[in-house]
């Protein structure tokens, strides 16, 4: 089956609007390179949009009717959306889910210390990363510290233009002789990526005897610690209850002569995220509730209270239901296990430089549209939620009808790997499920490569998804 190429078929006034909306998504992407900027960032939108919390809802006792929008936040890392349909939701809903976690390094909790005159911050890398990929690159600091009184300081260092930024150190090529014959796994291992963030000492007044070396021990890391403490007003202790991240600094830019595509950190899985948001945020009247959940720690297994094997998505649901006045515990059944959901997340997009890794037959091509992902899992299948033919027929329908282009694919050769999404979580409740979303070239490095074009088509599926899935 032939792909067509998205850009052959857009008119004028389709590319206008393509590019309209890749400069919004890279601002969004500028805007929230940790869960909690992306959670910051979209209250802050979908609030001037006319959606209310729904704890305030609970409290106010305020019964919910067709039209009205509703969110809710999880720990300040997880969102879930609803924007309430003509049906009951007891006859289900159709939901987008993604994921607005992505791979980097975390601080450790007890990070700063001093070696012959660097002053480093201990990290723990989160999610696959290749750790090669993050040495000698501009690197910045976000994240939260949380003082023992419960007062919170937001950190975001690296991203203005007179920022400091920081970095990890690397071997001289003239000296990496025994470094090289390494496989790339052992090159840069995981406690190597410590973080430099300092190399001029605090400068001590001698004593009354004359005597400065004394206090000048770890002079490095006390002048850190001393610009802590003067602009932060945090110090040593409070990195305990921190939660620090360290991405690439800079931010997302249009590549290629052409302009054609984004190179941005983070857009796995931020470009379903924000394609997901903005479809809720222009679909119009709809039979069935619309729903989008955007969820923490998919790169590592889902797991924790914020990610999506938790309970908030279903304890949620339960309480929309309660103020449609539709919720009893068999509704609640009912709904889950009649709703349609695209598991928003990326797919890999073949890349010509490393063609032996790819079925060229059924991989996703940059500029090719929006990917439907039959499968994900490992080898075998392994860890997949394996969408039934039923349901992808359905959605061709739907797409047919809007003239969406789309393309299916697989991660790779079945062989050599795999990976997974969130869509067989949610396909425990017995709804239909398959996954869906852009490709994107560079998966899980530092800067990550995506189709203006693909991120339109994403938009436009997302939008006919909800309008007419009904399966």
């Amino acid at each position: 089956m032939e792909k067509k190429n998205t850009w052959e078929t857009y008119s004028a006034k389709q590319i206008k609007s393509c590019d309209k909306l890749a400069k919004e998504y890279r601002q969004f992407l500028d805007n929230g390179k940790t869960e909690r900027e992306c959670n910051d960032t979209i209250v802050n939108t979908i609030e001037k949009e006319g959606y209310r919390q729904l704890q305030e809802c609970i409290e106010k006792g305020i019964a919910l009717k067709q039209g009205d929008k509703v969110y809710s936040v999880w720990m300040n890392k997880s969102i879930v959306m609803f924007q309430i349909g003509e049906e009951p939701i007891s006859e289900g809903m159709n939901i987008l889910g993604a994921h607005i976690d992505s791979p980097r390094l975390d601080v450790k909790q007890n990070p700063l210390y001093e070696d012959n005159g660097f002053a480093y911050f201990d990290t723990h890398y989160y999610g696959g990363v290749k750790k090669y990929q993050w040495v000698t690159i501009p690197l910045a600091i976000h994240g939260v510290v949380v003082r023992k009184d419960g007062t919170t300081v937001e950190i975001n260092i690296g991203e203005n233009a007179d920022d400091p930024v920081f970095f990890i150190s690397d071997l001289l090529i003239h000296l990496a002789q025994e470094q090289l014959e390494k496989k790339a796994v052992k090159v840069i291992e995981g406690e190597a990526l410590d973080l430099i963030v300092g190399n001029k000492p605090l400068i001590f007044k001698p004593d009354k005897d004359g005597d400065k070396d004394s206090k000048a021990k770890d002079a490095v890391k006390s002048g850190v610690l001393d610009i802590l403490k003067e602009q932060y007003e945090i110090e040593e202790e409070d990195f305990i209850s921190a939660e620090l991240e360290i991405v690439p600094a800079g931010c997302a830019r249009e590549a290629g002569f052409d302009r054609s595509m984004i190179l941005a950190y983070g857009q796995d899985d931020r470009v379903c995220a924000f394609t997901s948001l903005r479809a809720m945020l222009d679909i119009g009247e709809i039979k069935r509730t619309a729903c989008c959940i955007l969820v923490d720690k998919e790169e590592i297994g889902s797991v924790g209270a914020t990610g999506m094997q938790s309970r908030f998505f279903e304890n949620t649901v339960a309480e929309v239901m309660n103020l449609c006045g539709e919720y009893t515990e068999l509704n609640l059944r009912r709904a889950l296990s009649r709703s349609c959901m695209l598991s928003s997340d990326v797919s890999s997009a073949y890349d010509p430089s490393y063609a032996g890794s790819f079925d060229r037959k059924n991989v996703a091509y940059l500029g090719c549209g929006m990917v439907l992902n039959k499968f994900t899992g490992s080898r075998g299948k392994s860890g997949s939620n394996d969408a039934n033919a039923e349901y992808l027929a359905h959605i061709r329908q739907i797409f047919d009808k809007k003239k969406i282009n789309f393309q299916t694919a697989e991660l790779g050769k079945v062989d050599l790997g795999g990976g997974g999404t969130i869509a067989y979580i949610l396909a425990l409740y017995g709804m239909n499920v398959i996954d869906s979303g852009v490709a994107v070239l560079n998966m899980h490095a530092p800067w990550e490569a995506t189709s203006k074009a693909d991120v339109y088509e994403v938009y436009r599926g997302y939008m006919a998804f909800m309008e007419e899935a009904s399966l």
